[in-house]
This record gives structure tokens, sequence and C-alpha cells, in this order.
């Protein structure tokens, strides 16, 4: 049975009670960013690629797919053990093989092996989910929202430079030499890890099958990792669909934009590392509530705005903006709230939380490409506004099930409100700037 005290020279209480320095949250946070982009690494390089493995264009996409279907297995699979096994010894022993994975992918003669390396990385990949609960746990718990948000940063930022950086360093020294250096810099993170983290040792106390089952059985039994993992894979839907048919709009007759131009749309989301950020906080101040019904409410009007992006570039940033600030909020306010359910399962109720967020995403990708095909921008815009209703009655149906105090309805009746006018307040100001 694990030992449910960690294995540092302090105990779990004396982490909580005031946690490590900030240095070490920072280095969690470009531990995470560096683990997500080996994810993304391939996707401004597939028609390189496929000319020099001379493969068919559909064989090269089957990279990213390699790639997701591990990430989906590491959610399931390698997750969970973060309640079993010690974690810093994990986290180091999952990026040093990633740097393996990587440096395979970075050699491969071949197609088989470049799916290989890239299903393998994938899988590993999920050590920033691990990261996560690891850093939830260490941080005092008044300031655990502004931590995890501080480490989200990094998963977003992750995701928006991986392909700049990719694409950058490819144009210097190709293809190969973007999983050289990332293989390199994964083996340099892993001894900044072993020297910086400390210690920590899951208490889950079961064997590894009990441990993944139990996961499925957290979300039967935890009502409010229900309800907010319904909420997350409803927020990664509106996510998936707009950058899904983006570049459809971008590339289409309206922008005629070419493959770069339309690349660095992507870092318009840094709005949602601010977001990150301020959701953190709030959710440690208690104001998850207003934190959730806000971000809805922006994501929803969000589409409003993408809307009118059919034909004007404000109002498609503007819509780009406000999404990607409402994705992220959701998101952070979903995550302290699971985090603070069982202290002993975080490891699970992640893997149970982000296995139904990426579902989501699937989701929103699949949908995408119907109705775009259909119906075109409008259409895709009119799903992304159901999908944006569908997050907010599900939040209120788990906030009337858990609770029906009037001051509390009519406290966000009160944020719905204001989130509301400012929403009008920015339409109209862009309708008169067009």
């Amino acid at each position: 049975m694990a030992s449910s005290q960690p294995v540092a020279p302090k105990s779990a209480a004396d982490h909580r009670a005031d946690g490590p320095g900030r240095g070490t949250f920072l280095l969690m946070s470009v531990a995470v960013g560096l683990c997500v982009a080996s994810n993304y690494y391939a996707q401004p390089l597939l028609d390189t690629i496929a000319r020099e493995l001379h493969l068919s264009s559909g064989s090269a996409s089957l990279v990213v797919t390699g790639a997701q279907v591990g990430y989906a297995l590491g959610l399931v699979l390698v997750l969970p053990l973060g309640d079993l096994v010690e974690r810093r010894r994990l986290v180091c022993g999952l990026t040093l093989a990633t740097a393996f994975s990587l440096a395979l992918t970075a050699s491969a003669p071949d197609a088989g092996l470049l799916l290989a390396g890239t299903a393998i990385t994938g899988l590993l990949s999920v050590t920033a989910q691990v990261l996560l609960p690891f850093a939830a746990d260490l941080a005092a718990p008044h300031r655990r929202g502004q931590v995890v948000g501080t480490v989200m940063s990094g998963l977003v930022m992750g995701m928006l430079l991986a392909r700049t950086a990719s694409g950058a360093i490819a144009t210097i020294g190709g293809w190969r030499t973007v999983y050289w250096a990332a293989a390199v810099v994964m083996i340099a993170l892993t001894v900044a890890m072993h020297r910086a983290l400390p210690q920590y040792r899951g208490n889950a106390g079961l064997p590894y099958g009990r441990l993944l089952a139990s996961t499925a059985r957290l979300l039967a039994d935890e009502p409010v990792l229900r309800a907010r993992a319904a909420i997350g894979l409803l927020a990664f839907a509106c996510f998936s669909v707009l950058w899904t048919s983006l570049a459809f709009l971008l590339s289409g007759p309206g922008y005629g934009l070419s493959d770069a131009e339309i690349g660095t749309f992507g870092l318009v989301g840094v709005a949602g590392a601010i977001a990150a950020q301020l959701a953190g906080r709030l959710a440690d101040r208690g104001r998850t509530k207003l934190t959730t019904v806000v971000s809805g409410l922006v994501l929803l009007g969000s589409w409003g705005l993408l809307a009118l992006g059919e034909h004007s570039l404000a109002a498609l940033l503007g819509g780009i903006v406000l999404l990607d600030l409402a994705h992220q909020g959701v998101h952070i306010t979903n995550q302290s709230l699971i985090y603070a359910l069982r202290p002993n399962a975080r490891g699970r109720i992640t893997s149970a939380y982000m296995t139904c967020y990426f579902a989501g995403g699937a989701i929103g990708s699949a949908l995408t490409g119907v109705v775009h095909s259909n119906f075109g921008w409008s259409g895709v815009c009119v799903l992304g506004a159901v999908l944006s209703v569908l997050l907010v009655l599900v939040w209120v149906d788990s906030v009337i099930t858990a609770r029906t105090r009037l001051w509390e309805l009519w406290a966000v009746a009160r944020a719905a409100t204001t989130a509301a006018g400012l929403l009008g307040l920015i339409a109209f100001v862009l309708r008169l700037t067009m």
C-alpha cells in the first residue's frame, strides 16, 4: 500500500501551509508549456515531412491523429498514476522518456517510426496534466487558484508558441532539427525539475487496476465533478469549433490569407493566459459562480462578434479574444473546484475531467466539419452559440440542484446583467467603427 506521507523532508501539511517559492511554480509552468508543445510541433511541418518521406497528405495527417490517440490513452492510463507514484519521480521519468520519443521522431527514416514517435510523445505529453494537480497539492489552500492559473498560463503559451517556434526552427535547420532541439530541452528540463521539485507521494492506497476503475467511479460519486466535466466539455467544444473552422474563413475569398498569416492568429490567444491568472485569483476568493456565469455569457456573446467577423477583421479579432478569455475562465474555475473535492484523488479527478474535456474538443471538430460544409461560417457561429447556451444551462441546473437560496440567484442575475451590458457596449462600439 502506498504511504500516506510525502517522502520529502517536509510533510504534506508543511507544503500546504506555506508552499514552495514562486520560482518552483514558474518552473512547473514552463514544464507544462514544453510538454504540451511537444504535441503541436508537427502541425506546421506536415507538408515538409510528407515531401521528404514521400507520404500523401492523408498519410502525413496521421501524425496529428497518432498524437491525439496517444494523448487520449495517456489521460486514461498514465494520469491516474499521480495518485499512486511519487510525483517528482513520475514527472521526471515522463519528461526523460519524452526526450527519447522526440529523438525517435527526429531520426525516423520512414512513416512507421515517425508515427510511433509522435504517438508515444502524445501519450507522454500528459505530463502537463500530472503537473497541474501536483502544483495544486503543493500550493497553500488560499493560493491554489492563483497557482493553478499560473501553471495553466504555461499550457496556453505552449499551445500558442509551439507552432511558431517549430516553423521558425524548421526554416533554419529543417524539420528534424525541431525534434532534436526539443529532445535536448526536455533533458535539461528533467534535470531542472529533479533539483527544484519537492518529493511528494500520492496516497491512493489502491492497486493500479482498481485505481483506473475508481476514476470512472468518481464521476458517478461527485456531482460537482460531473457538472464541471460537462461544462468543460462544452467550453472546449466551442473552442474547437472556432479553431477548426477559422482557417477556412481566413483562406477564403473574404480574406485570402496565406498559411503563415493564418498561423499568426493563434497569437491572439495570449488573452487566455491573462484569463487564467484572473480566474485563478477570483477562485481563491470564492467567486467561482461569478466567473462561471460571466465566462458563459461572454462565450455566448463572442459568437455574435464572430458572426460579424465574416466581413469585419475587427469583429473577428474581438470575437477570438472574448472566446479565448471565456474558455480559459471556465477551465480554470472548473479545475479550482474539482481539485478541492478529494485531495488524495487529484490525479484521477484530473483524468476524469480531462477525458471529458478533450471529448468535447473531438465532438466540436466533428460537428464543425459537417456544419461548415453545409451552412458555411454562419452555420458554424450558430453551432457555437448553441453549445454556449447549453453550457449556461448545465451550470444553472447544477446551481439549482446544489443550492437554491434566493440571494445566490440574485447575485447570479446581477452578474449576468453586468456581463450582458458590457457585451452590448463592446458590440455597439465595434459597430460604430465598422
